[in-house]
């Protein structure tokens, strides 16, 4: 895991404002997959993808990865505003049948103090109007190498940081292979890379046909 937090740059926002939806002193790091084999091991982790297929599998052929992002949050961060993985599809209605899973890897020690995620048990029920009462809202303080794993349409948020140390964390997300996914798979692991993933990597991503979407020419985009 300190390999893994080496990847996060120094740049980062100094001021907080409450408009913004992530936090001052949030450092973000994208395209995962192609900037390392070992968490390609944990996208294609045999109990994740298991999860995935028993919660997503009634609604689509495949399972598809949706977001890997690397998220780095300061000490002096806020507490970040309640949402849901799916707020991105706002054309199904809540409540909904589930559209993505998510999973948060601790590469340190979660804690209360350094803004362990809070989450909503249960809200992937609620209509769009319900709102969380403060004892409704749990938080996740979990060791180093854990994973957290919700339902898309949980609500939930990053902590305040209110400690003096950085909190590191991998978020990988997974949606239902007809979706849009909300990281550019193919721009951040283009076919000149894919070409030399392994075959699980390329099929988690989603290059190959759902059904009928995603066609393209064999000629052109060989990989």
């Amino acid at each position: 895991m300190n390999s893994l937090i080496q990847w996060i740059g120094p740049t980062f926002k100094n001021q907080d404002s409450p408009e913004e939806f992530y936090p001052a002193k949030t450092r973000r790091l994208p395209a995962l997959l192609a900037r390392s084999e070992s968490v390609q091991g944990m996208a294609t982790a045999p109990t994740i993808n298991a999860l995935c297929e028993h919660h997503l599998s009634d609604n689509c052929d495949r399972f598809q990865l949706h977001v890997s992002v690397a998220v780095n949050i300061g000490p002096g961060a806020r507490e970040q505003v309640l949402h849901r993985e799916e707020d991105a599809f706002p054309f199904f209605e809540l409540p909904r049948p589930n559209l993505v899973i998510a999973t948060m890897w601790a590469m340190n020690d979660f804690t209360h103090s350094n803004g362990a995620t809070l989450l909503v048990p249960g809200s992937h029920r609620w209509s769009a109007d319900r709102q969380a009462r403060p004892d409704e809202v749990a938080q996740a303080d979990m060791p180093e190498g854990s994973v957290l794993i919700w339902l898309g349409g949980t609500l939930h948020a990053a902590g305040a940081n209110n400690s003096n140390e950085w909190r590191y964390g991998i978020i990988l997300s997974y949606s239902l292979g007809w979706l849009r996914q909300e990281e550019n798979q193919y721009l951040n692991l283009p076919p000149a890379l894919a070409k030399n993933m392994p075959n699980e990597v390329r099929e988690l991503v989603g290059y190959p046909m759902h059904g009928s979407l995603g066609f393209y020419d064999r000629d052109i985009a060989k990989i």
